[in-house]
Order: structure tokens, then sequence, then C-alpha cells
């Protein structure tokens, strides 16, 4: 029997995570499919009973469907838990399994790209405050980096968010960012602006010293404004291509039993799947 994954989301036709699981799952020379299935929030609890009934090993869940999910597993994460989101479920010993990999999507891209960089970095700057700078900033410490500088453009979520992780967040305001950008070793952008089909994100990287490491979540396009204009100044660009890659091996390794490598060769299968600027 063919061994069957999913990615559910509402909307979830964009999703390019087919392409990594069917690149893997080919390299390996196994019997299984990864497939895009089309799930509002009110269907959900339907999907996760297909589940439990065997038809699939596990999956993907990607917005707006990681927070409605969590309440139907059986086991939950502490990292999902910390994030009220689950982007991995599987099944094991008749229970149902969710975690979430996105934080650890984000270092391990970092980690392979720039070694030694939790070492240079003492103070770091995210923009945003939805689930991917909660991600972050789950993230960073894990690496030792406990100063944390929080902006957003509605100040309460950033405060709200920032009182999660009282120890290590301080939420600033917006208009501060040009200041905070010349005290940083890591700027993260975690909004989607500066994505195709977006507003951009207007922001003064005038202050920024050469060294700094700009990192994008954004991957459409490779290259946003934010991180052209900061490989200008001298800074070190980071897109969120790797981010996407790294967060699906563990979810790959629970379903079918084997931990996947990253490659060249995968990265340039997905770049030509993105549209050019």
């Amino acid at each position: 029997m063919t061994k069957r994954c999913f990615i559910i989301g509402h909307p979830v036709a964009h999703s390019r995570s087919p392409l990594i699981h069917g690149h893997w799952l080919a390299e390996h020379g196994l019997a299984g499919s990864y497939e895009r299935v089309e799930v509002p929030p009110a269907q959900v609890a339907a999907l996760i009973a297909r589940l439990r009934a065997g038809e699939f090993l596990g999956g993907n869940v990607t917005v707006p469907n990681k927070e409605v999910v969590l309440p139907l597993l059986d086991e939950v994460s502490e990292t999902a838990r910390a994030m009220g989101a689950a982007n991995t479920l599987w099944m094991e010993d008749g229970r149902l399994h969710g975690d979430n990999t996105d934080a650890y999507g984000f270092l391990a891209h970092l980690d392979a790209c720039l070694p030694g960089w939790a070492g240079q970095t003492e103070k770091a700057l995210i923009l945003g405050a939805g689930g991917a700078a909660r991600a972050v900033i789950y993230g960073l410490p894990e690496r030792g980096i406990r100063r944390i500088l929080l902006v957003n453009r509605s100040p309460e979520r950033a405060l709200e968010l920032a009182a999660a992780f009282p120890k290590e967040v301080e939420a600033r305001p917006w208009q501060e960012i040009a200041q905070l950008v010349g005290e940083s070793d890591l700027i993260v952008n975690t909004t989607s602006l500066g994505m195709r089909g977006q507003p951009p994100l207007a922001i003064d990287l005038s202050g920024l010293r050469p060294g700094t490491i700009v990192d994008d979540i954004v991957y459409v396009p490779l290259e946003t404004p934010l991180l052209a204009e900061a490989r200008r100044l001298g800074g070190v660009p980071v897109d969120g291509l790797g981010m996407l890659l790294h967060q699906a091996v563990p979810g790959f390794e629970r379903w079918f039993g084997i931990r996947p490598q990253v490659t060249a060769a995968l990265r340039a299968k997905l770049e030509a799947d993105i549209p050019a600027a």
C-alpha cells in the first residue's frame, strides 16, 4: 500500500511542500505520496478523522489551520504548545501527535549557511509579531541569544508577544527601527511585507553595520528588496527558502523513517519553481 501524507490549508494550491517531499521520496526510492488537500477550518476535524482511520500516515498543516488542529490532538509537543500551533502530525501507538518545526527550520537554515553565526550574535531585532515571529523568538534562546528586540506596526500585538517571553524580549516602537538596526547583530523580517503581491517593507537600513545578518523569511521573490539593500550595505543576507526546506525534515523522518538531507539539488528544484522577479 502506498504511504500517503498531506499538507492541509486554505488555500493550499500555492504550497511547495509536495516538491520537497516528492524529491525525497524519489531520492530514497520510497513508495509514497505527499499531496495538497484543500481544507477550510470548519472541515479540519473531518480530515483528522481520516488520518486516525489510517488513510494517511500523517501530514503538515499550514494557515489558517495550525491553531485549529491543536485541540484535536492526543499528544502535543512542548514546542507546539509554546507556539500555540502545530504544523506536523503523525500517528504513534494509536495516538495522534503534533509538533511545530518552524523554529527548528529557522535555526537549521542559519546553522547550515552561516556556521558559527550564533556565537557572533548578541542582540536580535525581530520585525513582526505573528506566528513566525513567535517561532523565531522561541528558537533564538536555544542558540544562547537572549537579547531580542521586537517591533510591530501594531504595538499591542508586540507587547502581547513580548509578555510571553519576558526574560528575552523587549517590545519597542516601530518608529525606532532605524536606530535599532544599528544596534543589532541579527535582523529578521517575519512579516509578509516585501512578498510578491504585498506592500514593500519600507524601513531605513542606512545604519546597518557591515556583517550584520539580515534574514527575511519571505522567499517569493528569493531576494527581497530588504535583502538586496542589506547586501548593498555590507550585510549578510539570508533568504527564506532554507527555512521552508529545513522545517520539512522532521516530518519526513517521522512518516518514512529516513532523515532526509537538504541538498543543493533540492534547493535548485525549489528555486526553479519560484517565478523570476
